[in-house]
C-alpha cells in the first residue's frame, strides 16, 4: 500500500504520521527520499521532521563526509521513542509482550488462564500491563494492541467451540481493553497479527505476495499482499481452518463436517492419542491437499507455516507433504521453497499486535480512527506521551 500526503483540512496530523510511517518502513532515509514516496515537498517533509525529531520519534544521523561536502542526513526510528504492548489471548492462557518501535521485546510475560471469562483476562490483562510498563517508567507507551482467535461477528462461528475464546460474544473489546489499561486500543485475529509480525521481523519481510498458515489452538491463515493483509469484505478472510475437506467427516463446532482445523491444528494433535510421528503421517495428505488448495487459489510466492506450534512439528508437516501436488506454484523459475517454516513462533503474534497498536496510532491506515480524534479536537500522536 502506497504512502501518499493529503491536502486536506486534517492534512497537517494525517501527513506527519504518512512521514513517520515512512521512516519506520524505510529508514534510515533521507528526507528528499521520503518526500518522493509520500508525494510532498521537501519543504513539508522537513518541517515534520524537525516536529517528530524534537517529540523523541525519529533520530537523524550524519555519516562523516568522504569527499567534498557534507552527506545529506538521514532519519530512523529512535527504538526508545515508544513503547507499545501486544497482547495474545488464547482458550490456554494470556501472553503479554513490551515491544518498541524496532519492534524489539524488552520484556515478556504469560499467564496460565484457561477459558479465561472476560472479567478474569481483563483484570490479568491490567495487572500484566502495569508489570510491563514498570520496566519502563520513564517511556511513552503509544498503545496496545490484542490478538485473539476469530472469527469476528458470525452468529454461528465466532467465540463457539474449543479453538475459540468461547463465551466472550458481544464483548467489547476495544473498550474494555481501555478501561483496563488506559492506553489506546486495538484488536485482531492472531492469524492476521502473526503474519503481520512475521513480514515486520521475520522471514516475511523477505517477500511481499505470501501465505501466512498459522497453527494456533485451531488454524488459520492470511494472504499478504503488498505488505498488508487481505481482510476480506468483513474482516474474516483467512478462516481456513473451516473448510470442509473430508466428506462426512467430524463435526465441527462451526455446524459442518469435515473441517480442516479438526484434523489439523493443535487442538486436533491435543486429541490424537499416538506421537507426533503418528500424528503427522496420519493428517499428512489431508494438509497436502491444503496447500494445494492455497496455492490454487493465491498464487503466492510461499506458504509460511508459523503459529504456536513447535518448530520441529511444523518441519513434519512441511515434509510430509512432499511430493507436492502439481499446481500454479509449480515453477521452474522459483527461487523461494514453496513452504517454509518460519521462526517467530509466539512472539511473532506478541510483535504483530504490538505493531497493530503503533499503526493505529501512527499510521494512516486507520484513518476513520484519527477522523474521530480530530472531531474531539486530540492528537493520539502528542497525547499518547503519557503512560
Amino acid at each position: 500500500m502506497a504512502l501518499r500526503g493529503t491536502n486536506q483540512e486534517f492534512g497537517r496530523p494525517y501527513n506527519r504520521r504518512i512521514v513517520l510511517e515512512s521512516i519506520r518502513r524505510y529508514g534510515p532515509i533521507a528526507r528528499g527520499d521520503i518526500a518522493r514516496h509520500v508525494g510532498l515537498t521537501v519543504q513539508t517533509v522537513s518541517t515534520i521532521v524537525r516536529e517528530l525529531e524534537e517529540q523523541g520519534y525519529v533520530l537523524s544521523v550524519r555519516e562523516e563526509p568522504k569527499g567534498r561536502g557534507l552527506p545529506p542526513a538521514t532519519l530512523r526510528i529512535n527504538p526508545e521513542g515508544g513503547y507499545a504492548v501486544g497482547i495474545h489471548l488464547t482458550p490456554l492462557g494470556i501472553d503479554a509482550a513490551l515491544i518498541n518501535l524496532s519492534g524489539d521485546v524488552i520484556d515478556s510475560l504469560h499467564r496460565g488462564a484457561p477459558n479465561a471469562t472476560p472479567d478474569h483476562a481483563f483484570d490479568q490483562v491490567r495487572a500484566m500491563v502495569r508489570d510491563l510498563t514498570g520496566t519502563r517508567a520513564a517511556g511513552r507507551v503509544i498503545g496496545i494492541g490484542m490478538a485473539l482467535p476469530g472469527p469476528f461477528g458470525v452468529d454461528t462461528m465466532s467465540f463457539i467451540g474449543p479453538t475459540t475464546m468461547a463465551g466472550w460474544k458481544d464483548v467489547a473489546l476495544r473498550e474494555r481493553l481501555t478501561a483496563a489499561t488506559g492506553l489506546p486500543a486495538f484488536f485482531d485475529g492472531d492469524m492476521a497479527a502473526a503474519a503481520m509480525g512475521e513480514r515486520l521481523y521475520g522471514i516475511g519481510a523477505q517477500h511481499s505476495e505470501y501465505y501466512y498458515l498459522y497453527f494456533g489452538v485451531g488454524l488459520g491463515s492470511a494472504m499478504m499482499h503488498d505488505g498488508s493483509v487481505l481482510r476480506g469484505a468483513w474482516g474474516n478472510a483467512g478462516e481456513i481452518g473451516h473448510i470442509p475437506v473430508v466428506p462426512n467427516g467430524e463435526l465441527c463446532p462451526c455446524g459442518n463436517r469435515g473441517c480442516l482445523e479438526r484434523y489439523v491444528s493443535l487442538e486436533a494433535r491435543g486429541r490424537w492419542k499416538g506421537s507426533d510421528a503418528d500424528w503427522v503421517a496420519e493428517v499428512g495428505p489431508i494438509f497436502r491437499n491444503a496447500i494445494a488448495i492455497i496455492e490454487n487459489l493465491f498464487d503466492p510466492e510461499t506458504v509460511v507455516l508459523g503459529g504456536l506450534a513447535a518448530p520441529d512439528l511444523l518441519e513434519r508437516l512441511a515434509r510430509s507433504a512432499a511430493p507436492l501436488h502439481n499446481s500454479v506454484s509449480a515453477r521452474k523459475d522459483r527461487k523461494t521453497p514453496r513452504i517454509v517454516v518460519a521462526g517467530g513462533g509466539q512472539q511473532a503474534v506478541l510483535r504483530g499486535a504490538a505493531a497493530l497498536a503503533v499503526s493505529g496510532v501512527l499510521s494512516p491506515r486507520f484513518g476513520q480512527m484519527f477522523t474521530a480524534e480530530r472531531e474531539r479536537g486530540r492528537d493520539i500522536l502528542i497525547a499518547g506521551e503519557v503512560a
